[in-house]
């Protein structure tokens, strides 16, 4: 799904809002309460995110922190500690955006084209688990 957002230079900034006013709004808006933003330490750690990994970094280090702090029903101090790990992270990030993800799997896939694969059953214990889960539930 894509959000409707302005993408060509309309939106606008008006001179009579600031940015408590947009989080006071947002906020009633999004259906939060007695919501704290610590506006210094967002911007020092989006900025951060944006120089040193990427530009997109940084509404994506935003969003995963706010989603950490209602995860760990964080307090200000605690969001300050889960934002410290992520500007350790940031600071020291030094994989170039085109680099490999070192999770990914490069090994080669071998060609069994010509293999019979009639008859063969895939067993996954996982399956059993999740039928069993699934036995459960309608009891």
């Amino acid at each position: 799904m894509r959000i409707g957002v302005a993408r060509d230079g309309s939106a606008r900034k008006s001179e009579g809002v600031n940015l408590h006013d947009w989080i006071d709004e947002l906020s009633d808006v999004l259906d939060l309460e007695d919501v704290e933003v610590d506006e210094g330490l967002l911007a020092d750690l989006t900025k951060l995110a944006a120089n040193n990994v990427e530009r997109m970094a940084a509404p994506v280090t935003a969003y995963l922190l706010g989603f950490a702090a209602a995860t760990h029903e964080a307090d200000p101090d605690k969001v300050e500690q889960l934002a410290a790990r992520a500007q350790v992270l940031a600071e020291n990030w030094d994989r170039p955006a085109d680099a490999p993800d070192p999770d990914d799997v490069t090994d080669p896939i071998p060609d069994d084209r010509t293999v019979d694969h009639t008859g063969e059953v895939y067993e996954d214990d996982r399956a059993d688990e999740l039928a069993d889960v699934l036995v459960e539930e309608e009891v």
